[in-house]
């Protein structure tokens, strides 16, 4: 068993509605398979394990994953998994991968075409589907649910949510993968965008992730590997992931003890003192609210660089925005900017699970 692993390689496509793109995602996979593969030297024999993130359900067909087998080639034979959910799950189990020796080099993928159908009412389907969504309460309007609660407790304002979109559009300017940012001419403000309507009171549509499609890359290594492939790798020094209820009405949807959760199991909660402060999170908040529910959940204090690449709100593939997370947080660590850095991805609805990957400069 390898006890070190570390994240050496990370790609990304822009993240915007393509129209030249089909729900297979080899399209937006095979330029950033390449990508990744020039920085690292390494081919796709040198991989020995494949793991992808996607959703037959967004794609609207059976086993849709299969056909994007034809952007890692067919010939010959690799030992390939796949998961219903976003990537960062998949990189999970290409860590278990690594960590147990059954492959010294992992990577796992993800992609999502949500321009391709209503992604609002496609999301209801993971819902209780004997109570709920039969209903049909779309994704918006469950978040929307969720921050009403928020500010009917006090625990945020609307000018809160406005001050964490503006940061992440003024933030996302300077990263060329985002699908929104703020305007050249200058950061827009808070005051601005709360005077425009809602989408589903409280959120306006800066609150809401915008809907775009997508694809993310991860390749880790092994530490015997690891550094013959990275200068500087990011070594993966905590993983946890959890679940709270899929029940609406069976949790607290201001309390995130699967994030709280996670952060302590993976050693990435902010108010721990026996290791080194985190420098950077990449969290996936769908929603404004979602960041304020979550730096509160990972104990992550003013010091902490919050979603310095414009986050979820700012560009959001379904089934790649998770591993993107976590893909910047280490490219944060592998260039030498911090020592230090974590990534999040959630699924299902209202932060339902969450997953924690702490990445370090250092290994352990």
């Amino acid at each position: 068993m390898s006890a070190d692993v570390a994240v050496v390689g990370f790609a990304q496509s822009p993240v915007r509605v393509r129209d030249d793109a089909t729900t297979s995602g080899v399209e937006m996979l095979v330029p950033i398979f390449a990508e990744v593969f020039r920085a690292t030297g390494l081919n796709r024999r040198d991989i020995g394990f494949w793991c992808s993130g996607s959703s037959d359900y967004l794609a609207g067909r059976a086993f849709s994953f299969v056909s994007a087998v034809d952007a890692i080639g067919a010939v010959p034979p690799a030992m390939e998994s796949h998961v219903e959910m976003d990537a960062a799950w998949a990189l999970y189990e290409a860590w278990a991968k690594v960590l147990t020796g059954e492959a010294e080099i992992a990577l796992a993928y993800g992609f999502g075409k949500s321009s391709g159908a209503e992604l609002r009412r496609v999301l209801a389907l993971q819902l209780d589907p004997y109570l709920v969504a039969p209903l049909w309460p779309d994704s918006v309007s469950v978040a929307a649910l969720q921050a009403r609660l928020g500010l009917e407790a006090g625990r945020w304002t609307e000018k809160d949510m406005a001050e964490v979109a503006a940061r992440s559009r003024a933030a996302a300017r300077s990263n060329p993968d985002a699908q929104v940012s703020g305007p050249v001419s200058g950061p827009v403000t808070a005051a601005e965008l709360l005077a425009r309507p809602y989408v589903a009171e409280p959120l306006r549509a800066h609150d809401c992730a915008p809907v775009g499609d997508g694809a993310a890359v991860v390749i880790i290594a092994s530490a015997a590997r690891a550094r013959e492939l990275c200068e500087r790798p990011a070594w993966i020094s905590g993983f946890a992931h959890q679940v709270d209820s899929g029940s609406l009405g069976a949790r607290d949807l201001l309390a995130v003890p699967s994030a709280a959760g996670a952060a302590a199991a993976s050693g990435g909660s902010g108010v721990r003192v026996d290791v080194a402060p985190i420098d950077v999170a990449e969290l996936h908040a769908p929603f404004s609210h979602q960041e304020l529910l979550l730096r509160e959940a990972l104990g992550l204090g003013e010091g902490v660089a919050v979603n310095p690449s414009g986050g979820a709100l700012c560009g959001n593939p379904m089934f790649a925005a998770g591993l993107a997370r976590i893909g910047l947080a280490a490219r944060a660590v592998m260039s030498g900017r911090v020592s230090r850095a974590l990534g999040h991805a959630t699924s299902g609805p209202a932060l339902q699970q969450n997953l924690v990957c702490v990445l370090s400069g250092e290994a352990s």
